[in-house]
């Protein structure tokens, strides 16, 4: 059944191009009116720009700062056989993503994909949950950001200024976002590209020629179970928490799939190179962090809150902490850059179906096909939250719910897509896998919500000493928040009724073509 939102705009200009690329462009704007939708955004993404997108939001050094403190603290240098195994359950929901976005290659996965396998009202929930994760997740990666530029021109940081720049820079990647996805591209290709050379000389050097300590190590874990009361299986569990925050924002991919040309094939693949690019990245540099660093111990006791950059500055000496640090802001501009772009694309596929407060405003489209008005509210909304900044628990609980709110996004397409199947009213057509489809499909349901409550989980452990309860159960509050607003929107505001009443003006319309399709004679073509 297609479905066609009330007031669909006209189809936006297709700029010139070859006539292959046209054709393929030609396709693409016909496979997503048979989605519902005319094509508004601009499309002229290949594979690779599709991948750097997701490359630059999972980002392995933007990755592996946020976990390798926490992962040595809560179980020593063996934390790092977490991330293989995370890895490996991530790569059974990247088996599901890869199938629907080759079936429904649409802005908005997340809303859209699920809106398709079990309805609008479930839909709007999920839709609610990553637009609301998406745009604390721009307010993070701002405010973890912030800090470095301090440090690359020897500033003073002050809650306030840390704050005051994290908003600048938030500013900045709004500007380059409006002025189109070409520019977009150009930009993050940059950053990408810099990252991973970067990344993988360095931990390739520090393996090579910079070993402190043996192998060993890496299963050694300091002690660090004591804090989970002696359980090494705990601490391990808990790792397993940390190690999921690294292998998140690869979906960035699916978020610009009507800007990808050739969607249903491309964006599949991208989904697969950004995934195990990165993933390989984020292990091979955190194995090497370990065997590089000259005192874990130290960042056990908090001594030191830096292990990455202790490793590369004691391995290549003080000159090369400066030109680590402009490499970690490119990180961090690449990453904000993506996340931001997609946080805006799927708050436009929501509300270009009317299900949105201020849809009207949030669906509007600038001339260089750009979701400006998305853009704009994402850039206030997630601007307002930096100044939870000014108390650094606040901000912390920003974090820590964004985690949360992302796995329970993972996990409720992955779950609709599991009841789908089951009940025989999603059969995947553009990458079947058949009978093995069913079982990665209810593995990574497994998966996902065992990481999501491991994660949600309040603990101590991973919150800063002497922390506020509300912070330590940041994620169970803010996921019952968001779910709570949701929920009420949902009951009071009905906005499932405008896709019901559209449904059912198509069921109507297919009925009514099949009552006057004249039938052909006996032995004659149809």
């Amino acid at each position: 059944m297609t479905e066609h939102p009330p007031h669909a705009p006209a189809p936006a200009t297709r700029p010139t191009a070859s006539p292959t690329a046209a054709a393929a462009v030609d396709a693409d704007a016909a496979h997503l009116e048979s989605l519902g939708y005319q094509q508004e955004l601009k499309r002229s993404l290949s594979v690779f720009g599709n991948i750097a997108m997701g490359f630059a939001t999972v980002s392995p050094v933007v990755g592996l700062y946020a976990v390798v403190q926490l992962g040595i603290v809560v179980a020593g240098p063996a934390w790092i056989w977490a991330l293989p195994v995370v890895f490996l359950c991530q790569a059974l929901v990247v088996c599901v993503y890869a199938e629907l976005a080759a079936d429904f290659p649409v802005s908005g996965g997340a809303y859209q994909w699920t809106r398709r396998l079990i309805g609008p009202k479930y839909a709007w929930i999920v839709g609610w949950i990553t637009t609301c994760a998406l745009i604390f997740a721009h307010t993070t990666i701002a405010y973890l950001a912030s800090p470095w530029f301090f440090a690359l021109f020897g500033w003073t940081p002050t809650p306030g200024r840390v704050v005051a720049v994290a908003a600048l820079f938030l500013v900045l990647c709004a500007l380059i976002n409006a002025y189109g996805i070409d520019v977009l591209k150009r930009v993050v290709d940059l950053g990408i590209a810099a990252e991973a050379v970067a990344s993988v000389l360095v931990g390739i050097g520090l393996l090579l020629l910079f070993r402190e300590h043996g192998f060993s190590i890496l299963t050694d874990t300091f002690g660090a179970e004591a804090l989970s009361d002696g359980s090494k299986a705990m601490a391990f569990t808990t790792a397993l928490a940390v190690a999921g925050w690294a292998f998140v924002g690869f979906d960035a991919c699916v978020a610009m799939a009507e800007e990808t040309v050739g969607a249903a094939k491309q964006v599949p693949r991208a989904l697969w190179w950004a995934f195990l690019s990165v993933g390989v990245i984020v292990i091979l540099n955190a194995v090497a962090v370990d065997l590089a660093h000259p005192d874990p111990a130290k960042v056990m006791t908090g001594e030191d809150l830096d292990p990455v950059t202790t490793a590369v500055v004691s391995a290549f000496g003080d000159w090369s902490a400066k030109p680590f640090i402009v490499v970690v802001i490119v990180a961090f501009v690449a990453c904000a850059l993506a996340s931001q772009g997609g946080g805006a694309r799927a708050m436009f596929s929501m509300a270009r179906d009317g299900v949105l407060p201020a849809s009207g405003t949030l669906r509007k489209v600038n001339r260089r096909q750009v979701p400006i008005g998305a853009l704009v509210v994402d850039l206030v909304i997630s601007s307002a939250a930096l100044l939870l900044g000014l108390r650094a628990s606040a901000i912390g609980s920003i974090i820590t719910f964004g985690s949360s709110a992302l796995y329970l996004t993972f996990f409720a397409i992955a779950l609709a897509a599991l009841i789908a199947r089951l009940r025989g009213t999603w059969v995947p057509r553009g990458i079947r896998l058949g009978r093995f489809g069913l079982v990665v499909n209810a593995a990574a349901v497994v998966w996902l919500g065992f990481e999501f409550v491991n994660i949600t989980w309040p603990r101590t452990i991973l919150a800063p000493p002497d922390a506020p309860a509300y912070q330590v159960w940041a994620a169970v509050i803010g996921i019952v928040l968001v779910l709570g607003t949701g929920l009420a929107y949902l009951l009071v505001a009905r906005p499932q009724r405008a896709l019901e009443a559209a449904a059912r003006e198509q069921e109507a319309r297919a009925a009514a073509a099949a009552r006057t399709t004249p039938i052909a004679p006996t032995g004659s073509p149809a």
